[in-house]
């Protein structure tokens, strides 16, 4: 008699939607739903979102989900959610206020207090990382200092896939990889920092209990059970920050192993068996889902320069025949650079005064010298990134590559010759769903462990390698692009006034 494979959904619950996915013990993806939910700008600056609004979605989500299935073959529930955000329950559990998001900018004086007045050493040693305005630190500094009578009723502060969690299994928890960015976690030795607690004026019992990502920490609740139509043995994987899901679902696992996400900003993923710093904190230092640790570059502005370059520049949205008059001759030899720091940088410069130029230009420029200079500058961006992973002495030897940049064929070639790495590229991209479903079937005893589960499950459908020639070209180039931030940092502050 033939056994029925068991079902694993995951959760990518993002700023603007929430998507689920059904995905078998074999990886495959049986439906995909999502459901969007709104989001509040209530002063400039500010964005924010009622977690009620994230767990009706879910909710609604999975029914929808699982609707066509046997729901007793689901086994587990895994979530990658947006990073950073402060979700705060008062003694009831009950929302105190709105969750303030990780695009949230209101924290600027919070940040600089951190960085300045306590220390980017002492936060380094505390946390392993500096403080950044997105951070949930600042946002409980902000909130202590404008909404004491609030402030003073948190009974638990938590980030956003956790109140997911908490709502379907009753349990107070986060998982490492999300912890590492608020930088209230001592991530080296995986434990709250207790200066930091006492820095932000809260206490042990107000944080959540810590778990690996692909530990379980609960199981549905019977309420909520009966609501989903699920079993109440399906198990509650603890889940990602969804850099770190989106790197399981891509078997970016164990030491080495690279992803380079081109989405609106673009990443790099780098994971790590030891815990290392960079000594100018350009690299976040995170606890990774695979219970290893990894560091994350973040370009704000990636595949939204060549968005901005051609629809509101040029005027096209015909992107690839914008392309094609770009062929292997003019790689490497472009005397066009393009700095792309449209809306300040992160990594490594972590600049908010950065802008974005052109540089090089001559009367025989032409457009599509241009068009390629961007393409360019966002490849030189992410190796900024790279060089500083490797100066702490990770050896990257290939990469995968996803995100909607990487649909273009020219870019990834400019991509794997800037960097002189092969890239591949794999056959599914689902993000951090796929990262999440991946966590709750190890959660389940399927997958003995993350690395097991991502090998096994994660298949490359294409490879594309450097071209010796262009990559020596582009190194030179490579080095002349490094030289302009440095050559213009004094003055971007004066541009903006």
């Amino acid at each position: 008699m033939e056994v029925s494979a068991l079902l694993y959904i995951g959760i990518d619950l993002g700023t603007s939607a929430v998507k689920l996915l059904l995905m078998d013990e074999k990886g495959n993806i049986e439906k995909i739903v999502s459901r969007e939910y709104p989001l509040m700008f209530p002063h400039p600056g500010w964005s924010e979102q009622n977690p009620e609004d994230w767990m009706d979605a879910v909710t609604d989500g999975v029914q929808e989900l699982t609707k066509d299935c046997d729901r007793s073959l689901v086994a587990g529930i895994g979530a990658g959610g947006q990073m950073h955000g402060l979700v705060a329950l008062d003694a009831q559990d009950h929302v105190l206020r709105p969750a303030i998001l990780w695009n949230d900018g209101r924290t600027q004086e919070e940040t600089d207090y951190l960085n300045e007045k306590i220390g980017r050493e002492k936060l380094t040693e505390y946390t392993g990382n500096i403080a950044f305005a997105g951070f949930t630190a600042p946002k409980i500094l902000w909130m202590k200092k404008h909404e004491p009578g609030l402030f003073a009723k948190i009974a638990k502060i938590m980030l956003p896939k956790d109140y997911i969690n908490y709502m379907l299994s009753g349990v107070h928890c986060t998982d490492y990889s999300d912890a590492s960015g608020m930088l209230l976690l001592d991530v080296k030795n995986r434990c709250w920092s207790r200066p930091m607690l006492e820095i932000c004026g809260i206490t042990m019992e107000q944080m959540p209990k810590l778990y690996e990502s692909y530990e379980t920490v609960g199981t549905l609740k019977p309420s909520m059970a009966q609501k989903l139509g699920l079993s109440e043995k399906v198990r509650i994987a603890a889940g990602a920050g969804d850099n770190a899901a989106a790197a399981i679902g891509t078997a970016t696992v164990g030491d080495g192993a690279c992803n380079i996400s081109l989405g609106t900003s673009g990443t790099i993923f780098i994971s790590s068996d030891g815990f290392r710093v960079d000594s100018g904190n350009s690299l976040h230092a995170f606890d990774h889902a695979d219970g290893g640790y990894h560091l994350m570059g973040c370009m704000l502005s990636a595949a939204s320069c060549n968005k901005w370059w051609m629809e509101e520049i040029i005027g096209t949205e015909d992107f690839p025949k914008e392309q094609e008059g770009i062929t292997d001759e003019k790689l490497g030899r472009n005397h066009v650079y393009f700095l792309p720091y449209l809306m300040g940088e992160r990594a490594p410069h972590n600049d908010p005064a950065a802008r974005g130029c052109f540089i090089g230009l001559t009367m025989d420029s032409s457009r599509a010298d241009m068009t390629q200079a961007v393409l360019e500058g966002v490849a030189f961006g992410i190796r900024d990134s790279l060089e500083a992973a490797r100066k702490l002495g990770i050896d990257v030897q290939r990469s995968m590559i996803c995100g909607g940049g990487a649909k273009s064929p020219l870019w990834k070639k400019i991509f794997a010759d800037v960097l002189n790495m092969e890239l591949d590229l794999p056959e599914t991209e689902q993000g951090p769903g796929y990262g999440g479903a991946i966590l709750a079937a190890v959660a389940c005893g399927e997958y003995p462990t993350v690395k097991d589960a991502a090998q096994k499950l994660i298949r490359v459908t294409g490879s594309v390698k450097p071209d010796p020639e262009i990559a020596a070209l582009y190194e030179k180039r490579y080095q002349t692009f490094r030289s302009l931030y440095p050559a213009l940092k004094n003055l971007f502050p004066q541009m903006n006034e």
